[in-house]
């Protein structure tokens, strides 16, 4: 068994049950935590309407939290998500609005000394992404 997640008549992503369960909890806990709509509907009969002008709103909204912490313990919770989001993203036709990766402390809200290498962590999230679309059916 799968489910759809569209935009219109276009399947972004086609994963199991278990793999768009988990997927959609983390969209909603993301959306708490951001206090943004993701654009997301709600499942019914296996399909996932997507909004498109809500979900970019909502992926620049990640990527800018993603880039206020440096902090190893988050990043390894997170990564996973936001390098999927980007790939839907993507496929969504979204041109997400990617900070500059930054080693500067002012304005982040999560910080582990020592900080860990921004660069280093925009390299590992576009990697990660580039490795997920060759394995997120559509």
């Amino acid at each position: 068994m799968s489910q759809y997640f569209d935009v219109g008549d276009e399947t972004l992503w086609n994963p199991s049950n278990g793999a768009a369960r988990l997927f959609l909890r983390h969209v909603r806990l993301y959306e708490e935590e951001l206090g943004v709509p993701s654009g997301f509907g709600p499942m019914e009969n296996d399909e996932c309407e997507i909004d498109p002008a809500a979900f970019a709103t909502y992926v620049d909204a990640l990527l800018d939290l993603h880039d206020r912490t440096r902090h190893s313990i988050i990043d390894a919770l997170s990564e996973g998500f936001v390098a999927t989001v980007l790939v839907l993203a993507g496929r969504a036709g979204i041109e997400p609005r990617r900070p500059a990766p930054t080693d500067r402390l002012t304005g982040l809200t999560d910080v582990q000394v020592p900080v860990p290498d921004a660069q280093d962590r925009a390299v590992r999230l576009r990697e990660r992404a580039d490795l997920l679309r060759r394995g997120m059916p559509v």
